[in-house]
């Protein structure tokens, strides 16, 4: 397909970047191969957008430190940046938010550059806005943003309370995401048992991983805490800042211990 056609895609990665590992990263990769492949889009930009403090998760460090890890792991790369935007809110702000947030920013640094219409966009605003069924797939031109994930965040679709379903109507259904897969995990039977998901299965981009790689935030931090090596797991200047600020210590992962999860807390006292 000719090039001028193809569908410019901007992924989006959400989430604790506790501290931020190459599997991270690797997720970025595998996503623009797999989409580019299709022949259908152009990845033009990676975003990392690491979630604040006021998320309260346990053994959740300073956003400010995860922060600083992601943009050092990024200074090699040529299209995946690190936003402050999530990470620097007083309050914890909802994953659709956080997209939409983004996507406006997108439109409107677009819009910036091509001189586009203005009576165009804003027509083109309201139609995608009223009509979040609409497959992203058969979108075969102008910007298009999708949620980058694992396999372990898309089956947290399923965990009570913890997303409030018109936010996974949103960033499912109307701009589409890339799950990454990880051994154990069954993204296709997770999504074929969910009604929600299958509704809008043609916009969930299920990516298999063939050079097995379980790196873990959580084993990363378990190995700190432990005083063992975690080199070669981690980009080496994220490493080094670990090392230099002796962050991720026994008492560091009981933070937030006993605090319910901003989202679980927020949803339950909507329902």
């Amino acid at each position: 397909m000719d090039g001028q056609h193809l569908t410019k895609v901007v992924l989006l990665a959400c989430g604790s970047f506790n501290p931020i590992t190459n599997m991270h990263l690797r997720m970025f990769e595998l996503a623009r191969d797999h989409l580019e492949d299709t022949g259908q889009y152009r990845v033009v930009k990676g975003i990392i957008s690491p979630v604040g403090d006021a998320y309260k998760k346990k053994g959740l460090i300073e956003a400010r430190h995860r922060l600083e890890m992601a943009r050092l792991s990024t200074d090699s790369s040529d299209w995946i940046t690190v936003d402050p935007w999530e990470s620097v809110q007083p309050e914890w702000v909802e994953t659709a938010k956080v997209v939409r947030h983004y996507y406006k920013e997108m439109l409107e640094a677009e819009q910036n550059t091509d001189d586009v219409d203005t009576v165009k966009y804003a027509k083109k605003r309201r139609i995608e806005e009223n009509h979040f069924g609409v497959s992203s797939h058969q979108k075969k031109d102008g910007l298009q943003l999708m949620f980058l994930c694992g396999a372990d965040i898309l089956e947290s679709f399923g965990v009570p309370n913890l997303w409030k379903q018109e936010d996974i109507d949103e960033i499912v259904g109307r701009y589409g995401m890339v799950c990454i897969t990880r051994s154990g995990s069954d993204p296709h039977k997770f999504i074929h048992q969910s009604d929600k998901l299958w509704q809008y299965r043609q916009n969930i981009h299920v990516v298999r991983e063939w050079v097995t790689n379980e790196i873990s935030a959580t084993q990363v931090r378990r190995s700190l805490r432990r005083g063992r090596s975690v080199r070669y797991l981690l980009p080496d200047g994220v490493v080094h800042y670990i090392q230099e600020h002796a962050l991720y210590s026994a008492e560091s992962e009981q933070r937030n211990a006993g605090v319910v999860l901003a989202p679980i807390q927020k949803n339950t006292e909507v329902s």
